[in-house]
This record gives structure tokens, sequence and C-alpha cells, in this order.
């Protein structure tokens, strides 16, 4: 019923996947990507994406991405990319829509915090916390934790993992160990979220005026765009103008991402996904777009996320993090059941589940625990 036939001899095939750590019978409607993508949509996790911080907190404001819309514009990009390149739409899909499950509550602040207060115990990092959730954490099945998804799948949604961790991953880690390369669909997915991450910050920085157009003009990819609308469109001003510009931009992105790679697949001339694996990294940019990408997310990192303003949301949520896992190690009776671990003397299976409680929260959901657990109008 699925057929694979207009895909690339070296794309991932849904019918030669390495498989799932449970076995499944197949199913005569969906495609084994698609029952991961479906999988994914339908699991809690993904949901509390709606109600997690991409860069502003979620009370800062409506209109800013949140982690939920954001895994939804690498979706998009990366779908788009991969049609060109004859490559697999639906496991980029599923390999986006799950890449952030495991972010923490309050961002790259939150994680960071988590990750200082778990050295002792392993460790925080949202990859493998993403890995954790699909592997391990969802309870939807009856016949098996997590969700059960492809090799190819968990293969993307890791992107990065040191080697202790590796070693523990069995085949999973095994790239990282010997320093080869996953399927050309989760090279494209990482690089689909650079795309989308570093434009919709520019429009959301813009928006909460922590940006201002004349300093975006100092990023020449930016200044390029905006030159041309103003010739096209003389007289555009306000969101019209930032719009029309940024999507011009990540058109440029894509373009040359598209161009770029499909040189580099014509010159390695790979026949099947392992000669993939073997391979340098195929997917990426030109050089000359490379520079301008990475001008853009350097400016980015001093400007906006290094903002002031950001900076002082980003200690509070430090705190609360650091807070909530100090209060619920010294007395994990405050937790739910279901994360208290069997033995009150395994402070390390206390401290990863007290993780996994924390990282599963949503912004709003952290500072309404931590008020419950500090302020005594709270209960």
């Amino acid at each position: 019923m699925f057929s694979d036939t207009h895909l690339a001899s070296y794309a991932a095939q849904s019918a030669n996947s390495r498989g799932r750590l449970f076995i499944e019978p197949s199913s005569d409607t969906r495609s084994e990507f698609q029952r991961d993508r479906d999988r994914i949509i339908h699991c809690s996790a993904f949901r509390r994406l709606e109600y997690k911080t991409q860069v502003f907190v979620n009370h800062e404001g409506d209109l800013f991405r949140t982690r939920l819309t954001h895994s939804l514009e690498v979706a998009q990009i990366g779908r788009s990319i991969a049609r060109n390149l004859r490559l697999n739409e639906d496991l980029v899909e599923a390999i986006a829509l799950a890449h952030d499950l495991g972010h923490t509550p309050f961002g790259h602040a939150g994680q960071d915090a988590l990750n200082a207060c778990m050295q002792d115990y392993g460790g925080f990092e949202h990859n493998l916390q993403s890995l954790r959730i699909v592997d391990a954490l969802e309870e939807r099945y009856a016949a098996f934790n997590g969700l059960n998804l492809c090799f190819e799948t968990r293969e993307g949604i890791l992107k990065h993992c040191s080697l202790i961790n590796a070693q523990q991953l069995g085949n999973l880690g095994l790239r990282f160990i010997e320093k080869t390369q996953p399927s050309l669909e989760a090279q494209l997915t990482n690089l689909a979220d650079e795309i989308a991450y570093n434009n919709h910050d520019i429009d959301d920085g813009i928006r909460s005026n922590l940006l201002s157009e004349q300093q975006m003009m100092q990023v020449s990819l930016y200044a390029q765009h905006r030159r041309i609308v103003e010739t096209m469109y003389p007289g555009i001003q306000g969101r019209r103008a930032i719009s029309e510009t940024i999507r011009r931009m990540i058109n440029t992105l894509i373009t040359d991402l598209i161009s770029t790679s499909q040189m580099r697949i014509l010159d390695a001339a790979p026949k099947t996904i392992d000669d993939v694996r073997a391979a340098p990294k195929l997917i990426a940019f030109s050089d000359a777009v490379h520079l301008q990408a990475s001008e853009l997310k350097q400016f980015l990192f001093q400007h906006l996320y290094r903002h002031y303003q950001v900076n002082r949301m980003t200690s509070k949520a430090r705190r609360v993090v650091r807070e909530l896992f100090d209060a619920l190690m010294q007395e994990p009776g405050l937790l739910p059941p279901d994360y208290q671990a069997q033995r009150q003397d395994d402070t390390q299976a206390q401290a990863r589940k007290i993780a996994d409680y924390i990282a599963g929260m949503t912004d709003r959901y952290a500072m309404r625990e931590h008020r419950r657990l500090f302020s005594i109008h709270e209960s």
C-alpha cells in the first residue's frame, strides 16, 4: 500500500526501518514514520509544549512563539526541504515535532539550572530527555512504556550526546562513538530548526521592542533583504515590512540549503542510507550563507538572548527551578507518588525522577508549584 519509489535511494525508507524496540504489526493505513508522527502529536509531552518558553516566558505575551509553535514551524520548513531533496517528509516531520519534547520550562535558562542541579546525578540534557520521554516516560500503551518509535525517528531526536551517555544507548549511540552521520532527514531537521528559531526570534525580538529595525540593519542577511523590500515596495513600514523581510530571509536560507545539499549529495554519490551514514555531513549551507547565518546567530545571542530584560526573567527562572529541585530532594514526600523513588535511600533514582517531574512542567505550572511550596498563602 505504501510506496517510497518517489524517494531517493539514499532516503530513509519506512519499509527498511531498523525497527522499533518492541515488535508491532504494521499498519494497513499508515507508513511506520507516519505512525511515529501521529504518536508524537497525541502524546501529553507534545501538548505541554504550548506553554513552554521559546525565548519569552509564557505569561509575557500571547503572540510570542512557544515550543509548540516553534516545532510546527520546524516541521513546515523541514518538509519543504525534504520534498525538494526527495527525502522522507514523514520522518522529517516526526523528528521536528519531537525534537523539543524534553525541554524544561523557561527555555535554556531552565535547562541550565536543572543541569547544574543534576551534576552529581548524571546531569540533564534536553535531547536525552526527549529520547527518555519517547522511550520510557509516556504512558499510552498497554504493551510498553514510551511511544515505541522507529530507530530512525529516535536517531533524529538525539542531535547531541556525550560519549559517556552514548555508550549506554547501544546502537543508537554508536554514531557518536564512531563519528558517523545520521540519516539525511535527521541532518536536514537540525538545520530546519536553526532556520526557524533564528528568523522567528527576530520577529519576536522586534515585536517585544527588545530589538529595533535599526539594530537589525547591522546584520548583513537582514539588511540585504530589507533593502530589496524597500525597493520593491516604496514606503512600506511596520509589521508588513518586517514580515516581508523575514520571509525572504527564510526563502534564501532554504533555497541555499537545498542547492548546496544537492551538490554535496551528487559529489558523494550515496546509493543507500548506509552510504549516507559513512559519508561526511551532506546537508549544509554554502560557505557564504553559512557565514551570514552565523552572523545572525551571534547577533541574536548578544542583543536578544542576553538583553537585560531577558536576563532578569531567566534569572528568576533559574531560581524557580533550583529552589524546586532543592526542596523536592530534601523532602521527596512533597512529590506526587509516581515521582517518588521506590527506595528512600536511592538518591540517584530520586534525583532523576525529580528532574523528570520538573522538566515536564510548563512555565505556568512551574511558577504555580513554586508558589505552592514556598508561599504560605498557596495550597
